[in-house]
């Protein structure tokens, strides 16, 4: 179901170089700020970006990446990994992802889970400091 509404909204896109307020806001999205690496369809070279807002359909990138409307690329989303997607619009430095399969965007969300084998550099950082050493100021 979720494809034949991408490939329909993409079709109302092609026709009318552009998606209407009312499709445009039918989606819940969440408004973020999080940095993921681009990856054009063809190509090697991976371009980090801010996502803007995420939803399970698709989310808003912003930065100096050269894409086209319809261009097949693959996002690396924390805690998800890598995306396939479609441009579906853009906008000065801005363009917006149509995510292939559907994704959990509250995954993304959640914190980097630290494990036994998570470098120390990485974690976070817990003070174990005597409160008698400490002098007031």
């Amino acid at each position: 179901m979720l494809r034949a509404k991408f490939e329909s909204i993409l079709l109302q896109m092609k026709r009318n170089r552009g998606v209407t307020e009312i499709e445009h806001r039918q989606v819940g999205r969440d408004s973020l700020f999080l940095m993921a690496d681009v990856r054009l369809a063809g190509a090697g070279d991976e371009h980090r970006v801010k996502v803007r807002n995420l939803s399970g359909g698709g989310m808003m990138a912003e930065g100096h990446v050269k894409v086209t409307s319809g261009a097949k690329l693959e996002i690396n989303l924390r805690n998800i990994g890598w995306v396939e997607g479609e441009v579906a619009w853009i906008q000065e430095n801005r363009f917006g992802i149509a995510f292939m399969e559907e994704i959990d965007p509250k995954v993304a969300r959640e914190p980097i889970s630290i494990e036994e084998g998570t470098p120390r550099f990485v974690k976070p950082v817990l003070a174990s400091v005597d409160p008698a050493r400490l002098r007031k100021i």
